[in-house]
């Protein structure tokens, strides 16, 4: 009986019931699919794509675990979508409309109280066996009690859920308010409940998972590799979601400890595609013979998200971060037109929006009717100047030794309490100096953190700059272990309640979460909550943007510089449809050339 894992039960549908809302093959957050019911591809992957071949894939890091769904471990986060499925799949040329996968369709009413999935009775697990509604409530409860921050945070907004038959799962939200809750089931990874031992879920294993994704787990070298192989009995295949998609017949996950190390491996070939993020070596880094001859092909594509931004970010539960006048200063000193110029060559750009780039940054723009009166309860603690969009970052004049900034930080820095004593900035009262740590793991986290320090002495405050590997830095970024680190959140074009587990009060104070600075303002979680209340595109947009304001009004980090565009170099083995999602590069689209016989 299934009323001991939920809630509690609910009563079957009534006709009535069911007469609110019609069964759908998609679900879209604002208006109405982009694909008709009929769309036999995805427009960005090619239906006749040939089957075979093994794709590659080096990645910078390491392992000790194969379940990404906990907070304990490194995990491979592939096992997500190649081996583990979800109800629904998204569709990368729309902001957030999910179509049907392991739920052939999905039901919902006008104030989104509820969601019904009803599955796909060909879906399989990769042993045989069939996808349940008993596996999807199972995998609904183990991930809202055992699973990561924002699973916990999401599924536990579910008041009652119940198996209305073997095939047919119903959610309810109770009033929540949540309109993308429907959403957010939709992409719930489905876990087999005989497979899995709630008891020992949140340990690091290595025990091969079971889904019913296209790739099955073949071989796990510890630390070092992961063989996925292609299920050819996986139940999918035919979808019009999946036609064009998981194209290879194995891929193989190398993992590489040091980057240079990780560079020169795939020069010599030995890995199938890397995405670069180091201007200097997309710069001059690719002479090398195999592009050259054009083995290697380098792809330039720009997607229509908000730009990738990167960080340098402020941990305010630490006191010495704690008064926002020194944030203020710290960003006044940081030259980015130096940085630019010396190390990227102007390749970057750099706004102070969290969604730089999109509809939805604020940055530049004055507020809309629609966001002050969702501002209007904190308006009086945003500056002016960020509500009449006239804010900007300050610009320096590239030489690294800018006296401007220079003096308006000191300003900053006298008004919350600190004096130059000869060469080192202290406090007033306690003649402590300013001094903090920022935590590194990358070549170019180093340069600029070092410049950075630099421009610092000039002002009296000593910052110092730790290296750590990889593995190191996520464990102390976790937990929250660092004074300031370097650090960028991926955004969408329809962001939502992972928003809350970068910035909301609970997630401040929770490891394991995105609020690396520690932000505790309800003006965050009102914006979140407006935003996911809102029905309609422009409401939604309005929304997003009174966020923005709120986080930038509270200098919780230092804007370091935008990415404009994806860079992709791919040895020619490797192909990829001509057509580009809006979300960017996908290799689950891609497909292997055989040799050209000579």
């Amino acid at each position: 009986m299934l009323c001991g894992l939920v809630a509690f039960c609910l009563p079957v549908l009534t006709g009535r019931d069911r007469a609110l809302a019609a069964e759908s093959y998609a679900i879209a957050m604002h208006g109405a699919p982009a694909l008709p019911a009929t769309f036999t591809h995805m427009p960005y992957a090619n239906p006749d794509a040939p089957k075979g071949g093994r794709l590659v894939q080096g990645i910078l890091g390491t392992f000790d675990s194969l379940n990404p769904l906990i907070v304990r471990g490194l995990a491979v986060q592939q096992m997500r979508g190649f081996v583990v499925e979800s109800l629904m799949e998204r569709g990368n040329d729309e902001p957030f409309t999910l179509y049907g996968l392991l739920a052939r369709t999905v039901e919902t009413d006008d104030a989104r109280s509820y969601v019904t999935f009803r599955l796909d009775p060909r879906a399989r697990f990769s042993d045989g066996q069939p996808v349940t509604a008993d596996d999807v409530l199972f995998s609904w409860a183990l991930l809202r009690d055992k699973g990561r921050p924002n699973h916990r945070q999401y599924y536990s907004k579910v008041a009652k859920a119940e198996a209305l038959d073997p095939l047919t799962v119903r959610f309810d939200f109770g009033g929540v308010g949540d309109r993308e809750l429907p959403l957010i089931l939709g992409l719930m990874p489905v876990l087999p409940r005989r497979a899995v031992d709630p008891a020992t879920f949140e340990e690091t294993s290595m025990t091969t998972p079971i889904g019913s994704g296209p790739y099955r787990v073949t071989h796990v070298n510890p630390g070092v590799s992961v063989t996925l192989t292609r299920n050819p009995d996986y139940w999918g295949r035919d979808l019009p979601v999946n036609r064009g998609l998981w194209n290879f017949n194995e891929i193989r996950l190398d993992f590489y400890r040091e980057a240079n190390g990780y560079f020169e491996a795939f020069k010599r070939g030995l890995y199938d595609f890397r995405v670069e993020s180091e201007p200097l070596r997309w710069h001059d880094g690719y002479a090398f013979p195999a592009v050259r001859s054009g083995e290697v092909i380098r792809d330039t594509i720009k997607t229509g998200m908000p730009q990738p931004s990167e960080f340098l970010v402020f941990n305010t539960r630490r006191p010495v971060f704690s008064d926002i006048r020194v944030r203020q200063a710290l960003t006044l000193l940081f030259d980015f037109e130096w940085i630019n110029r010396n190390y990227f060559f102007g390749l970057y750009g750099r706004s102070a929006s969290f969604f730089a780039g999109s509809e939805l940054s604020a940055y530049g723009r004055p507020t809309d009717e629609q966001e002050l009166a969702f501002l209007k309860p904190f308006a009086a603690r945003i500056p002016p100047n960020i509500l009449d969009g006239s804010y900007r970052l300050p610009v320096t004049d590239g030489s690294g030794r800018d006296r401007a900034n220079l003096r308006a930080a000191l300003n900053l820095l006298s008004q919350a309490g600190y004096e130059l004593d000869g060469a080192v900035l202290r406090q007033r009262d306690s003649k402590t100096p300013l001094t903090f740590e920022i935590l590194v793991t990358t070549r170019d986290q180093e340069r600029i953190a070092l410049a950075f320090s630099r421009d610092l002495k000039r002002a009296g405050i000593v910052a110092t700059v730790r290296a750590v590997d990889a593995v190191q830095f996520d464990q102390r970024r976790l937990g929250f272990d660092f004074d300031m680190i370097q650090n960028r959140w991926d955004q969408s074009l329809s962001p939502g309640n992972e928003q809350f587990f970068y910035w909301g009060r609970e997630a401040a104070d929770s490891p394991g979460t995105r609020n690396y600075m520690g932000a505790k303002d309800p003006a965050i979680d009102a914006m979140i909550a407006d935003m996911l209340a809102a029905r309609d595109r422009g409401v939604f947009v309005s929304a997003v943007r009174a966020l923005d304001r709120v986080l930038m009004s509270g200098f919780y980090a230092i804007p370091v510089f935008n990415v404009r565009e994806q860079w992709i170099a791919r040895w020619n083995r490797i192909e990829r449809p001509q057509a580009t999602a809006l979300t960017g590069y996908l290799p689950e689209t891609w497909w292997y050339r055989p040799p050209q016989s000579k």
